[in-house]
């Protein structure tokens, strides 16, 4: 009788102060909250809206720099990291072609440069190397990892750029003038521009020189060995120049126009590709962004449905559990609930899921190859074949044959075929 009364004692005081009860519900709750909780995003200076930066003064022609601006990086995507990125492999393969030209239409249209050109990579007849890395692209954020070195090697830029926009700036586009993540390409382009304006015009001079001298000793490494010294971090340095008569400086310097003219016509087909993709690329990023939007939207009342329906169930068990009078249908209405409504949440993430596999739909037609580059040299015509990089490489060893006819050392291999016809 005496333990009945303590109990009953014990129950009549947690109904005056149900608090005691309660100590683990708040427990619960956090859980819960912390459930529904999402990731941080990477961290990288975030772009507002910018208007281009543009030359005030003609910039005297021997400082003048050239640009490379190397066809974009990006990292392999598995079907299961494209889902996550709210992309697909086809559309990011295009994209590291279609990124790096509107780049170079935005440095054109700023008067800051030479000649700007997309390359299939790094080469040493330009005065800055512009490379980029995509780490993220959907049609809503964009995350460029940019860096640029002069032909010294020294390291002049290095940053990470995230702009997000929403449907309002897919609106009055302009091929070659304003892309959707135009504010993004606009600081790439004044940060280029800006490093450009610190130098002094003797160092720009200087750069020109050393680009010439670089690649003039990558087609005749023994004449022009030592006109460069490098140090143990790369970074190059004039020792000393040629005569301005020099005929093989000059040789050399017209094997220079002529992979410029290789360059010249891949950009050809660039703006071809460029163009042709630019209306496509555009709608698939303004519809990527709408079905993001609604794949949001779904999942947080997904979350919300869920988590609520944890906390029905939860209450629940305290009720029980506190034995308060009556409690007994309550209990069972909300554990009902409860269920319910997670349940619902289940089948709204299905749905976000339907929104991820039109997503991937979307995207289907951007995987591309490259044309052929057909070029006419000395009357005789060329046509290079492959990936653009295949067809540089083609294009070198040709230009390395011209050279050695040319300075009378013939180093071709009758054994292999010429690559023009």
């Amino acid at each position: 009788m005496r333990l009945t009364r303590q109990v009953e004692e014990k129950r009549k005081k947690e109904r005056i102060n149900p608090g005691l009860s309660m100590k683990r519900f708040p427990f619960m709750l956090v859980l819960a909250l912390m459930w529904t909780s999402g990731c941080a995003s990477m961290t990288a200076q975030k772009v507002g809206p910018t208007d281009v930066l543009i030359a005030q003064q003609e910039i005297p022609e021997d400082e003048l720099l050239d640009v490379g601006v190397v066809v974009f990086d990006s990292a392999e995507l598995t079907e299961e990291e494209a889902k996550k990125q709210g992309t697909h492999a086809g559309v990011r393969k295009a994209e590291r072609h279609f990124m790096p030209y509107h780049l170079k239409t935005t440095m054109q249209r700023s008067s800051h440069w030479g000649m700007v050109r997309v390359v299939p990579q790094e080469t040493a007849a330009t005065d800055l190397v512009v490379k980029g890395k995509i780490v993220e692209s959907n049609g809503e954020d964009l995350i460029l990892q940019v860096e640029a070195r002069d032909s010294s090697g020294k390291l002049r830029l290095e940053k990470t750029y995230h702009a997000e926009v929403q449907l309002a700036q897919y609106v009055d586009l302009e091929l070659g003038q304003k892309d959707a993540f135009q504010d993004l390409y606009n600081t790439v382009a004044n940060d280029l521009a800006a490093l450009r304006l610190r130098m002094t015009p003797e160092e720009r001079k200087n750069i020109r020189t050393l680009s010439k001298l670089r690649f003039a000793g990558d087609f005749a490494p023994d004449p022009f060995a030592d006109y460069l010294a490098t140090d143990r971090k790369g970074i190059r340095a004039l020792k000393r120049l040629p005569a301005q008569d020099d005929a093989m400086m000059e040789r050399v310097l017209k094997i220079r126009e002529r992979e410029e003219m290789f360059f010249d016509a891949l950009n050809g087909y660039y703006e071809v590709f460029y163009a042709d993709m630019w209306p496509s690329y555009e709608n698939w990023r303004k519809a990527n962004l709408t079905e993001r939007a609604a794949v949001s939207r779904v999942k947080r009342d997904a979350y919300l449905r869920q988590a609520a329906g944890i906390l029905l169930v939860a209450l629940a068990v305290f009720l029980d559990a506190g034995d308060i009078i009556d409690s007994n249908v309550l209990t069972g209405a909300m554990v009902l609930a409860g269920g319910q409504v997670f349940i619902s949440g289940i089948n709204i993430s299905k749905q976000a899921q339907i929104h991820r596999a039109a997503i991937e739909e979307l995207g289907e037609s951007f995987d591309s190859e490259m044309k052929p580059v057909v070029l006419d040299l000395e009357g005789k015509t060329y046509e290079l074949t492959g990936s653009a990089q295949d067809q540089y490489k083609r294009w070198k060893e040709l230009l390395r044959r011209i050279y050695a006819a040319e300075t009378g050392f013939d180093k071709q291999d009758p054994s292999k075929p010429d690559p023009g016809r």
